[in-house]
């Protein structure tokens, strides 16, 4: 997502970060064949893993979960409903997965499955945070 905030100027405009939901691999880079993945397309990854937080939740304009126990989980740090709560398959056509597979226990290919899942979801997002009149600079 940062690669395509940074390739339509709007890196001023948009602030992008990433959290889990759950404490495993706390101040990590991504994995490294995530990494590796990733690099053969052209993304650096460089951010360190960290727990999301209920500040997090009313700062972002858009949270993505990557499948429904993700987003269960952070509707459940909210005192309510929370709009700016999505899954990113919300961003996808029926031809894909319904939720964002993790890869860790299996081969490269899920790396890759996640990369295309993401390639195809973000330009969406984008498009739409973008437009948004509540994107505002960080």
């Amino acid at each position: 997502m940062q690669h395509l905030v940074n390739a339509r100027g709007l890196a001023g405009r948009i602030r992008v970060d990433s959290a889990g939901t759950s404490g495993y691999h706390i101040n990590q880079g991504a994995d490294r064949r995530m990494r590796t993945a990733a690099a053969a397309r052209g993304y650096d990854l460089t951010s360190r893993s960290r727990m999301v937080t209920a500040r997090d939740l009313s700062e972002f304009d858009m949270v993505i979960a990557m499948d429904r126990d993700n987003f269960r989980e952070l509707h459940a740090l909210c005192d309510g409903p929370n709009e700016r709560i999505h899954l990113l398959s919300d961003y996808l056509d029926e031809s894909w997965p319904r939720e964002v597979p993790d890869p860790y226990y299996g081969g490269d290919a899920g790396f890759e499955q996640v990369l295309d899942m993401l390639e195809a979801a973000c330009p969406r997002l984008l498009d739409e945070l973008a437009s948004s009149t509540t994107a505002s600079p960080p």
